[in-house]
């Protein structure tokens, strides 16, 4: 009997694209927008995925329910706009994840609505913005999310980020990364909430070119891999009445 192949990955890249549209050298820099560079970075190594694209100016900002139901993993990055996004959006997505949606957060997404809901603290850190080398060295080389990709990665020019990172504790420490000031950084985590895959990864940065690094871009498309699940029909978790016997979602 023939097995049966996987349909396509389908992922969505959603990004506020503020910088790119108002900042003359992040847009020379960017010229498809951060969205762009990170959806070529997966079509770069997932190529049978299905690659689309949503920014913070469309239509209930590109994140209607039609295209979170189409949407197998939603890669996110924002940076000067988190409070802009609309709370009926994030609670839309956030209902998503938690029924098995998977959550890619790039960099300054840590402070992003969707992020720091669904993780419950304040996501804040440490950070300088100077031109620091950042290495990004592996902690689980069996991870899924490691393969093909070197430790350390070198980025020779980054946004430093530094403890202490106000997140709960990782489900699974993948990166942490070390900085030419000393500080050193979780830059890779994931987490679980409900029935859907977390990833954080922070290596990325409007005013550097990081998301044309080749290695960097492995690490997202490998996160978008990992965080996909293929359960079927989405539906929130589960808990049983014990009066009644009957199951009923849990919505927190």
């Amino acid at each position: 009997m023939s097995k049966t192949s996987p349909r396509p990955l389908r992922v969505t890249v959603w990004n506020e694209n503020v910088h790119e549209t108002t900042e003359p050298a992040i847009a020379a820099r960017y010229p498809n927008g951060i969205h762009g560079a990170v959806a070529d970075a997966i079509r770069e190594h997932l190529p049978d995925a299905e690659v689309g694209t949503a920014t913070q100016a469309e239509p209930e900002h590109g994140l209607s329910e039609s295209v979170l139901a189409r949407t197998d993993v939603l890669v996110w990055w924002g940076h000067i706009a988190h409070h802009l996004v609309e709370d009926e959006v994030v609670e839309r997505v956030k209902q998503q994840v938690l029924a098995g949606m998977g959550l890619v957060v790039l960099h300054s997404g840590h402070l992003s609505k969707i992020f720091t809901s669904l993780l419950g603290t304040t996501c804040n850190l440490a950070w300088r913005s100077g031109h620091d080398r950042e290495l990004v060295w592996t902690v689980d080389p069996t991870h899924p999310i490691t393969r093909g990709v070197p430790s350390p990665i070198v980025i020779p020019q980054q946004e430093m980020y530094g403890e202490h990172f106000d997140i709960p504790a990782p489900d699974e420490l993948v990166f942490i990364s070390s900085f030419s000031g000393g500080e050193v950084f979780r830059s890779g985590c994931t987490f679980r909430r409900g029935h859907g895959r977390i990833f954080y990864f922070s290596p990325g940065d409007q005013d550097y070119p990081v998301y044309f690094h080749p290695d960097v871009r492995r690490v997202i498309a490998n996160g978008a891999a990992w965080a996909r699940q293929d359960a079927g029909e989405r539906s929130l978790p589960q808990i049983r009445n014990r009066a009644t016997g009957w199951f009923e979602e849990e919505n927190r």
